[in-house]
């Protein structure tokens, strides 16, 4: 057995879990909100295929999970958060249901796309 002790916090290699709790706890919680939308805004455009790539990545069934997500997300958080921050984030996921809606062979009825219980109807 080798005397080498183990890494510690700090460590190279190492997460150190008390800065990096430190870190979180100095975020505003609007920032942590807006970060995660455009997170799952940036995955869905992926896999709906807008990226250079195109559909090297497209999975429509994992789009409509991450479109459904962010949906949830901004209604739920809508009163948290101020329309200086909501206004752009609904306006992005508009047209991620829409390109969702424009890739799909067999389109969602209205109500029925990603995200629409949240939202409502999503029209072209």
């Amino acid at each position: 057995m080798s005397e080498t002790p183990l890494p510690g916090p700090g460590d190279a290699g190492q997460p150190d879990f008390d800065e990096m709790t430190r870190d979180i706890a100095e975020v505003p919680a609007v920032e942590v909100i807006v970060t995660v939308a455009v997170n799952l805004m940036s995955a869905a455009a992926v896999k709906l295929g807008l990226t250079e790539e195109g559909d090297k990545y497209k999975d429509l069934d994992e789009a409509r999970k991450l479109v459904t997500a962010l949906a949830g997300l901004l209604d739920a958080s809508a009163t948290e958060i101020s329309s200086f921050h909501a206004a752009p984030l609904r306006d992005g996921l508009k047209s991620l249901q829409l390109a969702f809606r424009e890739a799909s062979i067999v389109p969602d009825e209205p109500g029925q796309g990603p995200g629409e219980k949240y939202t409502g109807p999503v029209y072209g």
